[in-house]
């Protein structure tokens, strides 16, 4: 059994996004982290694997949280909506 990384999730993930969106190779970018470049090399692979999908498959985990988001904000916002109609309702009323 391997031992636990010493590297938890979000630095990976960061150290990933760092490599994906910079003009510096990995190994520069893995030396600036102070990591093995071929353990950056790796993350870097099995991420861009994850976000690799067929036509027919079902959305990714990142895809899935960000549809989640999008969903509870939709929500806040059609309330919001709703709320604002009836405020609106209200004071076109005729005051007589």
């Amino acid at each position: 059994m391997a031992p636990p990384s010493k590297y938890s999730p979000e630095f990976r993930e960061e150290a990933v996004q760092i490599a994906l969106r910079s003009s510096k190779t990995i190994s520069e970018v893995a030396r600036e982290l102070e990591l093995n470049s071929e353990t950056l090399r790796g993350w870097v692979k099995k991420h861009q694997k994850q976000q690799e999908r067929a036509p027919d498959a079902e959305l990714t985990v990142n895809e899935r949280s960000r549809l989640k988001e999008l969903e509870r904000r939709n929500r806040e916002l059609e309330m919001e909506n709703s709320f604002l109609k009836k405020c609106a309702a209200y004071f076109a009323k005729d005051p007589r």
